[in-house]
């Protein structure tokens, strides 16, 4: 299918990709107790390699061992035994050509699970409670906390957190990161109004609201090689709040994917429920096309949301995406590309298959016989 767009060869920051499908973050809980990448998520990440992904993304990785952790058995890159622990998973998609990206995340207000701290702690831009209930597959039960208000030394913490973070991504081999700055999580919730209620310089308009995004993003593009790719997914909506919009619609928009693409987003990853359908206005562009519209030229955009029937993954990079990522439709279809190369059909996302009763890896998810190296 050398003709189909979804097949098209891209380049991020000049970094070949063979096509332009990847795979999305998805928070799976599978780590040690310490947070270590285990042999067992080296396999999962490789067969998505293996089935023709031409990019991979990481889950949430946290990034200090003060408040970043969301999850109970969730991978960090603080430590040099994470980088070792992840130099096994990249080693292993590398020996099929493949790019990957760590997703840095700060999980803020929606932490549900974090060893580092005595009690029910946590921190956002301000004092506010997130709505809906703690994700029991991912080891949560009952309310959110109500966060403490980041002060001028937690925010300095956080934003060395994704540094050393990054820079421990270099060492560990990986080929970019991913800042988090989406679904309600800490960079997001700067973003959002009814979260972030400072009156200092990081609150109030659009402008104001980008200004920490945008300053860890410029600090980790800083401290990492020219070469290595730095991105940032955004969303308006939240892991509990699936309607939430920017009070500002469009404007806001513009305002954030100007600034971040400026301060030297390799990539803006944009993701909502449907990828292809108007955000702003019944006649108005999609998040992505919005991203697509404002960001500079050298900026990619990564589109994500329903676009696992390939129609609609077209219709997507019609419409101005460069590249676009799978979750449940990957999967469902670890070799998504390969099967939609060759014409063949694909397989329904089963929930109860893959997230039931928790979100950990699943023994049908590992490859029997994996490929790797060292076995």
């Amino acid at each position: 299918m050398t003709d189909d767009a979804l097949f098209d060869a891209t380049s991020p920051n000049d970094l070949s990709l063979a096509n332009r499908t990847g795979l999305a973050p998805m928070t799976r809980i599978s780590a040690t107790d310490e947070g270590l990448a285990t042999n067992e998520m080296a396999h999962y990440y490789r067969k998505f390699a293996d089935g023709g992904f031409g990019f991979l993304v990481t889950e949430g990785v946290y990034t200090d061992d003060a408040y970043s952790q969301g999850y109970l058995n969730q991978p960090g890159l603080v430590t040099d035994d994470h980088v070792e622990a992840w130099t096994n998973v990249t080693d292993a998609v590398h020996e099929v050509d493949t790019p990957i990206f760590a997703q840095l995340m700060h999980a803020g207000a929606q932490s549900q699970g974090n060893p580092h701290l005595d009690g029910d702690r946590t921190l956002a831009p301000s004092a506010v409670q997130p709505d809906g209930q703690k994700a029991e597959a991912y080891g949560g039960s009952g309310e959110f906390a109500v966060p403490e208000s980041a002060d001028e030394a937690d925010l300095e913490t956080v934003r060395e957190g994704f540094v050393r973070a990054a820079r421990n991504a270099v060492e560990a081999g990986f080929d970019g990161v991913e800042l988090h700055g989406a679904n309600g999580y800490l960079l997001n919730e700067f973003l959002a109004a009814d979260a972030n209620r400072r009156d200092d310089e990081y609150g109030g308009g659009p402008e104001s609201r980008v200004k920490y995004p945008a300053e860890v993003l410029s600090a980790v593009a800083d401290a990492v090689p020219e070469e290595f790719v730095v991105g940032i997914r955004v969303s308006q909506e939240k892991v509990t709040d699936g309607d939430y919009e920017w009070p500002e619609g469009e404007d806001a928009a513009a305002v954030f994917f100007e600034e971040l693409s400026a301060v030297g987003a390799d990539y803006v990853h944009t993701t909502e429920t449907d990828a292809t359908s108007p955000t702003f206005g019944a006649d108005g562009p999609s998040l992505a096309e919005a991203a697509a519209e404002y960001v500079t030229d050298d900026t990619v955009v990564i589109a994500n949301g329903g676009l696992g029937d390939p129609d609609a993954a077209r219709t997507a990079v019609d419409a101005g995406a460069d590249l676009f990522t799978l979750g449940t439709s990957a999967l469902a279809n670890p070799d998504w590309p390969a099967r939609v190369a060759a014409g063949d059909d694909l397989d329904a996302f089963a929930p109860a298959k893959f997230l039931a009763p928790t979100a950990g890896l699943s023994d049908h998810e590992i490859p029997s016989e994996p490929p790797l190296a060292d076995d």
